[in-house]
């Protein structure tokens, strides 16, 4: 099958690497140097109609749409308006994520259990609110902020300076919600609207300072899988990720792809976080590697509405992330680092994010740079792979968490 992956970060190279390794012909568009070593990468105009024209000249099989930004500007729609099958939701669908207002009365809609929340249309009425609010309390931007949009904040002022940034742009909507406690785990979910199969749950690490400090980022590692209990799985089965696709189907917005459930295992049952319509980055860095089943006949199987959840398989084995991240990320990443690569290594990727050809070689050109992920049949073990391929690169000022998946116990030592 020829398949065209839209995107040139690090999930996007995750998946043309489960793609290629399945043998399928990949293409990829922007694409980024590690991509290239897998895929042929094609320049093209990043806009709904261009992709889609290209995906149809290219006489791709199946496009698989990565960043959440291209399924609001609808390249699901003009692919399939062209005949060509693409994984993702629609333009419409892909609200459950791009709009956390929408998504979180969806959820009251359909009683999917999550925080205690509202959502406000002004600054005035935000900050109105905000008093008899408990501490601490969650203040997202109901727009797409790639993962950055979220404030936890411990005390009033610091809610505010969150709200009068996230009203500072026109047409600006925000949530306030209650704080969570428990552990937080991503659920992701391949579907064609009605059937379903899970990957294994994962936990992300998305402040960028160990001991989950500092500002929030994209995500700063992976730990693959969460020890879910079974009973506890079951619950996310039945009153999250079943609710979620009845509801869609009810409301007239079929959601097909990636459903990513965010959840929190709260002392009193699983809560949805938040909803993304897409596999999560760095979490498909994370399961992709774990896939032993083919990833584009699924993709295409959901497109199609055909999907056999038993086709979806993955291996028993355990798998870690180290994201190495630029100087200054998240604030102002620098750009143009010299990185230098270590020789490949047996059950270790490296998935490039934010990597670019510079005059002297590979560098910098984003906040995320690289994604170390290594596989074993442990999680410990796993761990010690990633941390000891990730010291063998060459980033100059590069960051990383030394504390991945600290919340269980486990240590890289």
């Amino acid at each position: 099958m020829r398949v065209l992956v839209i995107g040139g970060g690090g999930r996007e190279h995750a998946i043309v690497d489960a793609c290629a390794r399945a043998g399928h012909d990949v293409l990829c568009t922007p694409g980024n140097p590690g991509i290239a070593q897998q895929a042929r990468v094609l320049a093209s105009a990043q806009d709904a109609p261009s992709l889609a024209a290209l995906a149809q000249a290219e006489a791709a099989d199946l496009v698989i749409v990565g960043p959440e930004a291209y399924l609001a500007a609808g390249v699901v729609d003009a692919c399939t308006a062209l005949g060509i099958p693409a994984f993702g939701p629609t333009q419409t669908a892909s609200r459950l994520e791009g709009d956390k207002a929408w998504s979180k009365a969806f959820m009251t809609r359909h009683g999917i259990p999550t925080a205690e929340h509202r959502a406000y249309d002004t600054l005035d009425a935000a900050l109105a609110d905000l008093p008899g609010r408990a501490l601490p309390i969650v203040v997202k931007d109901a727009g797409l902020r790639a993962g950055k949009g979220v404030t936890i904040a411990h005390d009033h002022g610091q809610a505010e300076a969150a709200l009068r940034d996230i009203f500072s742009v026109p047409d600006a909507q925000a949530v306030l919600e209650d704080f969570m406690t428990g552990q937080e785990v991503t659920v992701l979910a391949l579907t064609d609207g009605d059937r379903y199969a899970l990957t294994p749950p994962s936990q992300d690490h998305k402040t960028i300072f160990e001991g989950d400090t500092g500002p929030m980022t994209g995500g700063m590692g992976v730990i693959c899988p969460f020890p879910v209990p079974d009973a506890e799985l079951q619950v996310i089965r039945e009153r999250i990720i079943e609710p979620t696709l009845a509801g869609m189907r009810a409301e007239g917005l079929p959601f097909r792809g990636v459903l990513y459930a965010g959840l929190m295992l709260t002392p009193t049952g699983p809560k949805v976080v938040e909803f993304n319509a897409r596999f999560g980055d760095p979490e498909a860095e994370a399961v992709l590697p774990l896939i032993t089943s083919d990833l584009a006949a699924h993709a295409l199987a959901c497109a199609q509405g055909q999907l056999d959840p038993a086709d979806v398989q993955f291996s028993q084995d355990a798998s870690a992330v180290i994201i190495l991240a630029a100087p200054g990320y998240p604030g102002e990443p620098q750009k143009g680092v010299p990185l230098g690569l270590p020789a490949a290594e047996d059950n270790v990727r490296v998935f490039h994010a934010g990597t670019r050809q510079g005059e002297a070689g590979l560098e910098s050109s984003g906040g995320r740079v690289l994604a170390v992920t290594a596989t074993a049949p442990t999680l410990p073990d796993a761990l010690r792979l990633a941390y000891a391929h990730a010291d063998r690169v060459s980033f100059p000022g590069g960051q990383l968490r030394r504390d991945i998946g600290f919340r269980i116990g486990l240590s890289p030592a």
